[in-house]
């Protein structure tokens, strides 16, 4: 049939389980949507200013995680399947409306910029894609497979985004208010946060539906995944930390020769469910800075802290549970699992804290303590071998010397409700704390 023959091209989304979402490869020729070379703009100026102006006056869904996990645990029926792609349908076209409608809002000298010219271009170019599909459900699983295919390619095509807007920024800085930059910035970043996770939650769905499934079972062989999508209801942060200082150990130890340890404490057996790429991308970040600040104090030596803490009253009697009696059966680990619904980390490093010069600013967009020639390099692209790596694990672009890391770590963390606060004591060291909002029941 031709939604199967459509099917197998997203059988090449590189890494199979849900949670390892990073790209999506080149779709066949013979579909409706391509990866070929697209000609800016992609429709016509009239259609783009209609669309755009329509969708932009309706009101934002405000994301949730439950909204992530309504249709139910893998492998979704067919009838699941068209649930998830009208629901993710209703939300995407108005978000990328938004965007556009706030890109525009922009001094016309900004948005002139080649850097972000390209990222309204990308914008306009997703919104086309997905602008077929407004007038009418997705009733068929050869709608659904097409749909599928239009959240990979927006998925790609928004894979560059950041760091090609933190450049345009950066060079428009003398036009621009930094408050009105800080201000533009946190709501786009926030806003691409969920029009990625609405399209990576709905492609990995697709790929372990009952439809779906026969042709995927080499990803799929483990019934009891604690996968729903993109959400791992049994994250265990502590592994996440291991693995997030594994990384971080290697680059720290290839810029500087040395790679500081670190000892992690607390409730090392807590688990939560939430979405193991943010916590990757926060823990990458405040590691990072954490190592860095005790290298170049000279106290490498001296462990970095790491302590994960559960509130007693949310710990109490929340265990993870189905809404629905006639769902799938929780996987084993979730029933020998106590999930909790929030959870603290505290990163505690010896160094010598941040100026108080420097500790007004952490927040604040292109703000960045590295040197100037670096910062210029990053900039110009001519990255080294520390920073190149270090972006390899966003999408092949680093934000190093942007000036970016910490204020977009604290935007996934407050996405669902979470947060990150800093307290400094100078001349001695930081401590981080990050707090996570996760699901207590599906």
């Amino acid at each position: 049939m031709a939604w199967a023959r459509r099917s197998a091209v997203l059988l090449s989304w590189r890494g199979a389980q849900p949670g390892n979402l990073r790209s999506v490869s080149t779709i066949s020729s013979g579909s409706a949507i391509s990866h070929e070379q697209w000609t800016y703009p992609p429709v016509s100026a009239d259609t783009a200013n209609d669309s755009v102006a329509r969708l932009a006056a309706k009101p934002l869904h405000l994301l949730t995680l439950a909204d992530l996990v309504r249709h139910g645990r893998p492998p979704l029926s067919t009838e699941a399947l068209f649930s998830s792609a009208n629901f993710t349908l209703s939300l995407l076209p108005i978000r990328l409306a938004h965007r556009l409608q706030a890109l525009r809002n922009l001094p016309f000298i900004v948005v002139s910029n080649p850097h972000i010219a390209k990222i309204y271009r990308t914008y306009v170019h997703s919104l086309s894609t997905l602008l077929p599909y407004q007038e009418r459900r997705i009733t068929t699983l050869e709608d659904e497979v097409q749909f599928t295919e239009v959240m990979a390619d927006l998925v790609q095509t928004h894979s560059n985004t950041i760091p090609i807007l933190a450049r345009g920024f950066l060079e428009c800085r003398k036009y621009i208010n930094p408050r009105d930059v800080t201000r533009f910035l946190d709501e786009h970043l926030r806003a691409r946060i969920g029009t990625r996770l609405i399209a990576e939650q709905h492609i990995a769905l697709h790929l372990s539906s009952l439809p779906h499934r026969s042709k995927n079972l080499n990803m799929y062989r483990d019934t009891s995944s604690s996968y729903i999508g993109v959400i791992d209801t049994v994250l265990r942060p502590a592994e996440i930390i291991r693995n997030c200082e594994s990384f971080v150990s290697e680059i720290c130890e290839l810029k500087y020769g040395v790679r500081p340890t670190v000892i992690i404490n607390g409730r090392q057996d807590t688990v939560l469910a939430h979405v193991p790429t943010h916590l990757e991308y926060i823990l990458t970040e405040l590691l990072k800075n954490a190592f860095r600040a005790t290298v170049e104090s000279g106290n490498e030596r001296t462990p970095v802290e790491v302590t994960i803490a559960v509130s007693t009253d949310m710990a109490e009697n929340s265990f993870l549970e189905t809404s629905n009696t006639n769902e799938p059966r929780r996987s084993a680990r979730e029933e020998q699992q106590q999930i909790v619904p929030s959870v603290t980390i505290r990163i505690r490093d010896r160094g010598g804290g941040i100026s108080p010069v420097h500790l007004p600013n952490i927040w604040s967009y292109s703000f960045t303590t590295y040197g100037e020639d670096e910062a210029e390099d990053a900039r110009n692209g001519s990255m080294d071998a520390l920073n190149t790596i270090s972006g390899a694990n966003g999408g092949g672009s680093s934000l190093a010397g942007l000036g970016y890391g910490l204020p977009l770590g604290r935007a996934y963390a407050e996405y669902f409700g979470g947060g990150v606060a800093v307290q400094s004591l100078y001349g001695w060291g930081t401590d981080v704390y990050l707090t996570l909002k996760g699901l207590s029941k599906i």
